[in-house]
C-alpha cells in the first residue's frame, strides 16, 4: 500500500513537472524560432514527444515508488530534486530562452543523472531499475536532437 501511494504523489508531481515544462516553453515547438531551425532527420513527429512523456513519466513514478519503499533517503531526494530541476528547466531555457548550448549542457546533466540513478541508486529495487530505460533512451535521442541543432544552426 505504501508503495502505491508513492506511486500516485510521484505520477502527480511527474505530471506536474510536465504541465510546468509545458506552461515555460511558451509554444517553443510551435514557434517560428524552432519550426525554421535545421532539424536532425531523425526528429519525430510532434505527437511521438507526448505519447514518449507520458509512458516515461508512468514509468519513472512506478520505479520511484519502489525506490522511495525501499530506501527514502536524503540522497535520493536530492537526487529526485535535481531530475525535476533539470527535466523542467530545460524546456525553458532551450524553447523560451533559445539558449541552445546550456540546453544541451541540462540535458546531459540530466541524462547523466539517469544513469545514476540506473546504476548506483537501484541496488534495492532489483528489476524496477530496467522502467528508467524508456526515460534514458528518450534522452539520449534528445540530447543528440539538441546536439545537432547546437551544430547545424
Amino acid at each position: 500500500m505504501k508503495q502505491l501511494k508513492l506511486t500516485l504523489l510521484f505520477l502527480i508531481i511527474n505530471f506536474g513537472g510536465l504541465a510546468i515544462g509545458s506552461w515555460l516553453m511558451n509554444n517553443g515547438p510551435l514557434t517560428n524560432w524552432y519550426t525554421n531551425l535545421n532539424q536532425a532527420p531523425w526528429t519525430p513527429p510532434g505527437i511521438v514527444f507526448g505519447i514518449a512523456w507520458t509512458l516515461i513519466m508512468i514509468c519513472f513514478a512506478i520505479y520511484l515508488g519502489k525506490l522511495f519503499k525501499e530506501e527514502n533517503t536524503k540522497k535520493n531526494k536530492l537526487a529526485f530534486l535535481l531530475q525535476f530541476i533539470l527535466n523542467v528547466s530545460w524546456n525553458f531555457i532551450f524553447f523560451n530562452q533559445h539558449f541552445v548550448l546550456l540546453g544541451l549542457i541540462i540535458i546531459t546533466l540530466l541524462t547523466a543523472l539517469l544513469f545514476v540513478y540506473f546504476l548506483k541508486l537501484s541496488n534495492k529495487v532489483n528489476n524496477y531499475k530496467y522502467l528508467l530505460l524508456p526515460y534514458i533512451i528518450w534522452l539520449c535521442i534528445a540530447t543528440s536532437l539538441n546536439l545537432y541543432i547546437l551544430v547545424h544552426n
